[in-house]
């Protein structure tokens, strides 16, 4: 995906053969893929790869230019090589959002001429007390790894400190840090195929077309899914002051999504909202969303460390603090899966 928005690179038809493991597949309706190939551009001195001259130069001009490894992409002696190959045997499952968003903030304050600027608007994401930040980062980092945060620091330190955030890289501005991005990071998913399989939908097909297509569709899904899993998007992570607003509700009257294919979020109603109430997302999944009382808030209290008392909570007070037979029996498991499904993409 694009190193700055992270559209999508690859064309539907492209993203598709890879998930199936198939050269040969092709798509109909290529023209309803919206990928512009002859638009990409690279740095010219590390080669990382961006879907447009603008975004190319957007991250050149607030962070990239601190962030460029140039001919030292593939060197592993290098500072921020060495900072990701950390994280990625830190943390589970192996990728590097976490670390390298919180580059981001520091690489932007140190190209930015307003320097107080930037620190003011990373303030404005909740700070959380001594005792709330050891434990996000204990459940970022998991509990075989709890006495590595300091490594991480000191690695942190080498590759990228400065001495207008000289705070962001002593013990406890870095646990701040961490739990800031732990607690407000938003993932991001993107998807070539996904657009286009909206773009088919929204065709206009004499009805024996449509059937075929839309079973074409079904099919693939499932194939994609015997062969990559459910994990198909290209995934990320941001900062979004306003969405990170919203409080949690178990019965939200708004959501989030990325229907452009790009970081731009959108925040939809799913219901009609009255002047001044308060608009909630939910922090959960569909399925988690249909947990019992019990189940949810342990979800909750585990990975954003509160217990909810949204309507449906208090509706189910008097319920007891018990899971179902199907949730006991993958409890350990499944708690695992929902935490690196949240805060992978932190």
């Amino acid at each position: 995906a694009c190193d700055h928005c992270l559209r999508a690179l690859e064309t539907a038809e492209e993203n598709a053969q890879r998930l199936l493991g198939k050269s040969s597949l092709v798509l109909p309706h290529p023209e309803q893929c919206s990928i512009r190939k002859d638009l990409h551009q690279q740095c010219p001195r590390c080669q990382v790869t961006y879907c447009s001259a603008e975004c190319r130069q957007a991250a050149l001009e607030q962070y990239h230019q601190v962030l460029c490894l140039g001919p030292s992409r593939d060197d592993p002696t290098h500072p921020l090589n060495k900072l990701q190959e950390a994280w990625r045997n830190m943390h589970y499952p192996p990728e590097t959002s976490s670390i390298m968003l919180m580059a981001r903030m520091v690489a932007t304050v140190k190209q930015a001429k307003d320097k107080e600027w930037w620190i003011k608007a990373f303030s404005q994401f909740c700070s959380k007390t001594a005792n709330e930040e050891e434990e996000v980062v204990h459940k970022l980092l998991g509990d075989k790894f709890k006495g590595q945060l300091e490594l991480l620091r000191l690695l942190f330190t080498e590759a990228l400190y400065d001495e207008h955030l000289s705070r962001w890289f002593t013990p406890e501005g870095f646990r701040s840090l961490f739990a800031l991005v732990g607690t407000n990071g938003q993932g991001i998913g993107t998807s070539s195929l996904s657009q286009w399989v909206h773009a088919c939908d929204a065709l206009d097909l004499p009805m024996l077309q449509r059937e075929e297509l839309d079973a074409f569709i079904d099919q693939l899904y499932k194939d994609i899914e015997k062969e990559s899993g459910e994990f198909l998007n290209c995934e990320g992570s941001g900062l979004y002051v306003l969405q990170s607003c919203c409080n949690h509700s178990c019965i939200p009257n708004a959501e989030t999504s990325f229907p452009e294919n790009n970081f731009l979020l959108h925040l939809t109603a799913l219901e009609d909202i009255e002047a001044g109430e308060e608009i909630c997302i939910s922090y959960l999944d569909c399925c988690q969303r249909e947990r019992s009382r019990h189940s949810r808030n342990k979800i909750l209290r585990e990975n954003y460390l509160f217990t909810c008392s949204c309507p449906k909570c208090l509706a189910q007070a008097d319920d007891a603090d018990v899971t179902s037979d199907e949730e006991e029996e993958g409890e350990g498991e499944t708690d695992d899966a929902e935490l690196e499904d949240e805060m992978t993409d932190v």
